[in-house]
């Protein structure tokens, strides 16, 4: 049974996800406030790993954004599945979740089924089913990453990235010059049942880009209308 911190600061209905998400087949430890959420996660240890999180970004005590950023800073929760929640209709709020390391958000109000849907998407992501035959490292020019120990480098050098953009990365760098449309990415990467948007992938190139340097990044090349592609064209 997957475990799923949630985080919702409306006690009704907090308490309406959380008898849905049960029967839906997930345990729930369920918090109203940021700081609650920071003392779950920190006293994780003592009681069943969590696999994802829901979190609300309206708090009375603090902003949910900065709940993400205390996961990602976490080195034992920087890879958790985080999906937001939020009735902001700003998108600079939705885009910055995601360029925070957010894996996906939905907006509010929205149905249960399509909440269970979306966590069961992110969790599927984060255990990958292992594939008898497989390249155990990949290079380009000067990034390489190694599935096995899922690490990434560039000139040798760690590169520190989340679980989903290391996913990101090796996805390129197995398909190397080759134009990938937003669509593919979003299937391959982040599931087939994917509901996310296209904007999550941009958000998601853009810190991918910046962790690998400018002389690197370069490699990851905009196909203007269309997608993403490591490297120039196939001969060229």
């Amino acid at each position: 049974m997957p475990q799923i911190l949630l985080l919702e600061d409306d006690t009704e209905i907090r308490l309406g996800l959380e008898q849905h998400l049960r029967r839906e087949g997930f345990g729930v430890s369920s918090v109203g406030t940021g700081k609650e959420a920071l003392q779950a996660l920190a006293g994780a240890a003592q009681g069943p790993r969590l696999e994802a999180a829901l979190l609300d970004l309206s708090l009375p005590d603090m902003d949910g954004l900065d709940v993400l950023r205390a996961i990602r800073a976490d080195p034992a929760h920087r890879g958790l599945p985080v999906l937001l929640v939020t009735a902001r209709s700003e998108e600079i709020d939705r885009v910055l979740g995601l360029e925070l390391g957010a894996d996906d958000y939905i907006s509010k109000p929205f149905s249960a089924r399509e909440l269970a849907a979306r966590l069961r998407a992110i969790l599927r992501r984060s255990t990958p089913a292992e594939t008898p035959e497989r390249t155990p490292q990949l290079t380009f020019g000067p990034i390489s990453v190694d599935l096995d120990m899922h690490t990434a480098r560039v000139d040798g050098q760690l590169v520190d990235l989340t679980r989903r953009e290391f996913e990101l990365l090796a996805y390129f760098l197995k398909n190397p010059r080759r134009v990938l449309t937003r669509e593919k990415i979003l299937q391959q990467v982040w599931g087939l049942d994917y509901l996310g948007e296209s904007r999550t992938i941009d958000a998601h190139v853009r810190r991918v880009r910046a962790k690998l340097g400018e002389a690197a990044a370069n490699h990851i090349e905009t196909v203007v209308g269309v997608g993403y592609r490591l490297g120039g064209p196939a001969g060229a």
